[in-house]
């Protein structure tokens, strides 16, 4: 599977800072310090809908990781999964009477023209769910032969219970988890389960529904978590930098995954960092495709909403808080937008060497984003009023909210 085209991002003077991350795994912020190649996995869409701003919020973070590593000087490896067949998927396309493929397919495309537009810089591979069937069938084997899975009416699924690690990422009670895994697509309550916890790694085939030859594991299709250890595994290795996703990510999906790697390797951790991005909400809940409160990306874009503009609206939010969407939000963004294009169309400007380190240190700070933008906006204010000669300092700036922010002035 392709991914989409990447942007150029431009090269600044001087080189950036290391980048300090709140990690959900310890509760605190830690320093990533990467090697040459900074390696990150995000986990991606399951392609029923288009991108909403939810979606967008979450991959703009994790744009903006990318951005800080390569100011440094380093390489990235990025990989992005989707999930192009899981139960929601199938719903949707019985619901539309539609091939689950082609409904897969659109949704994915259109999600590719939606990075492409904001700017998001692209993972050097992009895997299907689909196409990874064949890594993920060894696997599951492997698990199951070690006695960390076991057959259930010919389903098979992951016993917690064999990684002492087991709730290091989420921290959560194990009342909260059944909850949540009851709410995000477990099935705590099925009688026969060694631990109601448990996740399922392989589905037997069901009648009408997708399935693949799976070995020894008889025909199915792999469970939601040992996709992504899959992927991973294979394009990143164990004790990869940053493992990131939107924070109803945290549980059940990113701590199954991590025992399911443990497991598998014997190594712990199975990545460094667990990074986390808040839920963006409209009309006061979560946006999300179940409740339909959708604001989605390919809509302001045909209703002729500049894209850059979109991106400083999801910049003006820290990138760990949950917010909520308003006509105010967007308002706010384009105005700014304008400010800042007026500012860099003079021919000469203020110095603007401080504002590069200003931008590089907020977003060093946990991604601080709208601390970045407040330094934009007083270089913009102080030039707006005129006094500066310095004939570089209009371009310094564009290509400094390029390089780091990922907005085209």
């Amino acid at each position: 599977m392709h991914a989409w085209p990447a942007s150029e991002v431009p090269a600044l003077p001087g080189k950036g800072r290391d980048l300090r991350i709140h990690d959900t795994a310890t509760g605190g912020r830690i320093t990533l310090d990467p090697g040459p190649v900074a390696r990150i996995y995000v986990c991606g869409i399951t392609p029923y809908d288009a991108t909403h701003m939810g979606h967008a919020a979450t991959y703009n973070a994790f744009d903006l990781v990318q951005r800080v590593w390569l100011d440094t000087k380093r390489q990235v490896h990025y990989v992005q999964n989707v999930t192009d067949v899981d139960d929601p998927l199938l719903e949707r396309a019985v619901r539309d009477g539609e091939d689950w493929t082609e409904l897969a397919e659109r949704e994915t495309a259109l999600f590719r023209e939606d990075m492409t537009a904001l700017r998001m810089l692209p993972p050097k591979h992009y895997i299907g769910a689909v196409e990874a069937i064949p890594g993920i069938v060894p696997l599951v084997e492997r698990l199951r032969d070690a006695g960390a899975a076991y057959e259930l009416d010919g389903d098979i699924y992951f016993s917690v219970d064999c990684d002492p690690h087991f709730g290091e990422v989420s921290g959560l009670d194990a009342e909260t988890m059944r909850l949540l895994s009851a709410e995000r697509g477990g099935d705590p309550e099925r009688p026969g389960k060694k631990n109601a916890l448990d996740p399922m790694l392989w589905m037997a085939a069901r009648e009408g529904e997708p399935s693949w030859d799976g070995g020894s594991l008889g025909r199915g299709r792999p469970g939601w978590h040992i996709e992504c250890v899959a992927i991973a595994l294979d394009h990143l290795g164990m004790g990869f930098d940053v493992q990131g996703g939107g924070s109803d990510l945290a549980f059940p999906h990113h701590e199954m995954g991590a025992s399911h790697a443990q497991a598998l390797t014997g190594e712990h951790p199975f990545a460094r960092a667990y990074v986390h991005a808040g839920m963006v909400a409209l009309n006061g809940e979560k946006m999300s495709k179940s409740k339909g409160n959708l604001v989605f990306v390919s809509a302001l874009r045909r209703d002729d909403v500049d894209p850059a503009a979109i991106r400083l609206a999801l910049l003006s939010h820290h990138y760990r808080a949950d917010w909520e969407w308003t006509d105010q939000v967007l308002a706010d963004a384009v105005e700014r937008l304008a400010r800042w294009r007026a500012a860099v169309s003079r021919p000469d400007g203020l110095p603007a060497d401080a504002l590069v380190e200003e931008v590089r240190e907020a977003l060093a700070d946990d991604l601080d984003a709208p601390a970045a933008l407040a330094a934009v906006d007083r270089w913009a204010a102080r030039q707006s009023a005129g006094g500066g000669s310095d004939e570089g300092a209009p371009g310094l700036v564009s290509r400094t909210v390029d390089a780091l922010l990922g907005v085209a002035l």
